[in-house]
């Protein structure tokens, strides 16, 4: 693994997004508007109830779905097109691809993470009991968690078609037993054991505890095991990544 080529194949993938104007509107200004949509939705509840109670939560899934799709879309279309397989033929190693892949996706979610925090906190009052700049940090390091399945999941599908077969697969699950729509703890012994050992569901706890408790710890011990999933889900994806589809 080379920093230098890591960080040429994070600009490449930064020009590649900023001339497509269409992706790029899709990963930085969707998850204000679902936000902004959310809140509308409940706008007749008195205090915003329902708002105020689920959307921490969907400051996690909403980049977490995003930058599953446009990873796992953009990957495919590199080595579909042959791109992959001539930079591969250079110095260039796998993960240097995917380390490079990821970093250009964590800095635009960090733009998105902050957009989507700012605008709802700022604008539609969603209440946090902890730190705003940790929000920040937990929805980023969320984008970064679908940014490394998306990766992971591209070298199995031979089309783009079949690269978004892998949300109902993969995504929505997760999002069903993640403590969004049941809290965690009241699900079926069964789909709490499945829950536990799914990467959205300490996603979707850390956005919980920082918004309703404040509790610090822990957000930091839910962002570490997220981590421990992104490194995961990068060290496999590098081993099973493919140089063209065949």
């Amino acid at each position: 693994m080379s920093p230098r080529r890591t960080l040429a194949v994070a600009g490449r993938v930064l020009a590649q997004v900023r001339r497509d104007h269409r992706t790029l509107a899709m990963l930085v200004v969707v998850p204000a508007l679902l936000m902004t949509l959310l809140w509308w939705m409940f706008s007749v509840v008195p205090g915003g109830g329902p708002f105020q109670q689920i959307g921490p939560a969907l400051l996690a899934v909403f980049p977490f779905v995003v930058m599953f799709l446009v990873a796992s879309v953009t990957t495919l279309r590199e080595r579909s097109g042959g791109t992959l397989e001539r930079l591969l033929a250079m110095p260039l190693g796998r993960l240097d691809f995917l380390l490079g892949y990821a970093l250009a996706f964590g800095l635009l979610a960090a733009v998105q993470a902050g957009v989507a925090v700012g605008v709802s906190v700022g604008l539609l009052d969603l209440e946090v009991a902890g730190s705003v700049v940790l929000l920040v940090v937990v929805a980023v390091a969320d984008a970064v968690l679908g940014t490394a399945l998306g990766l992971l999941v591209s070298a199995f599908a031979r089309t783009e078609f079949q690269a978004v077969q892998f949300m109902p697969a993969l995504v929505v699950p997760q999002i069903l037993v993640c403590g969004l729509i049941v809290p965690r703890e009241q699900l079926p012994r069964v789909l709490e054991v499945v829950s536990d050992a799914l990467p959205l569901s300490y996603a979707v706890d850390a956005m919980q505890h920082l918004s309703r408790a404040g509790d610090t710890a822990s957000v930091w011990s839910d962002l570490a095991v997220v981590g421990g999933f992104v490194a995961v889900a990068l060290g496999l994806g590098a081993a099973t990544l493919r140089r063209r589809t065949p």
